[in-house]
C-alpha cells in the first residue's frame, strides 16, 4: 500500500502541506465594492479625455478613478454614460 493513501485531509488541511489555500490579504477582507465609487451605472457625466488606451478608448479620471470611454478622442470634452463598473475602473459610451 503506498504511503500517500494513508494521508488524509481534514477540514481542508492536508497533512503534507497545511498551507494549501491562498493567504488572505486586505483586498479579500474588504470585498470588491466596499469602497465608495465616484460614479454609478447609467449615470451621465461630463468628462475631459486625458489619455488614450491601446484599444483606442479615451481615458478620463474622476477623483483618481479611471473611466474608459469608447468613441472618445484625446483632448475632447464629452458627455458619457457609465455602462460597466469595476473596483478599479469603469466603462462608458459617448452620449450625443
Amino acid at each position: 500500500m503506498p504511503y500517500y493513501t494513508k494521508l488524509t485531509c481534514k477540514r481542508g488541511r492536508c497533512k503534507i502541506s497545511p498551507k494549501k489555500r491562498a493567504p488572505r490579504n486586505a483586498k479579500n477582507k474588504r470585498g470588491r465594492f466596499s469602497v465608495d465609487l465616484p460614479v454609478e451605472i447609467d449615470q451621465e457625466i461630463e468628462l475631459d479625455v486625458v489619455d488614450m488606451s491601446p484599444n483606442g478608448e479615451g481615458i478620463a479620471k474622476v477623483k483618481g478613478y479611471s473611466v474608459f470611454i469608447s468613441g472618445a478622442k484625446l483632448g475632447q470634452h464629452v458627455k458619457a454614460r457609465i455602462t460597466h463598473l469595476d473596483s478599479m475602473c469603469a466603462d462608458a459610451v459617448v452620449v450625443a
